[in-house]
């Protein structure tokens, strides 16, 4: 294994090191997520500020989909892609199948609660009734 880079240390902070590994565009965009609850680490919701060490797992909510890593190697700075890759473990479940998100129902934002018949109608069409 190659000599670890002068900023790489024991620990460092959950916001960091999910946008050194590229998890996330920016770090304010990593602290942000980590505030509104979408950063968990070992199962426990955290703040910007805790730390992670080498063997934590953390689950980050990404545009609506789960990513779930294991920290390999702890880092700091930003690094390229080949490099973030080293530093982390994917255990995350393969994107559903595009044709199965296309058919779900969607509702327009800002259009309020659904009617009791359009609850129906959804529950129809995803088995859930009793029928």
């Amino acid at each position: 294994m190659a000599p670890a880079p002068a900023s790489e240390s024991a620990q460092a902070r959950v916001d960091a090191w999910i946008w050194a590994v590229r998890l996330f565009k920016t770090r304010s965009a990593a602290a942000t997520a980590c505030r509104a609850g979408h950063v968990r680490v070992n199962g426990t919701q955290v703040k910007p500020a805790h730390q992670v060490k080498p063997g934590d797992e953390i689950r980050v909510r990404v545009a609506g989909l789960e990513r779930i890593v294991i920290v390999e190697r702890v880092i700091t700075k930003r690094v390229g892609p080949p490099v973030a890759a080293q530093c982390l473990i994917d255990r995350s479940p393969p994107p559903p199948d595009p044709l199965i998100v296309a058919t779900l129902p969607r509702r327009d934002r800002g259009t309020g609660r659904p009617t009791k018949r359009e609850r129906r109608e959804t529950d129809r069409l995803l088995g859930r009734t009793e029928d």
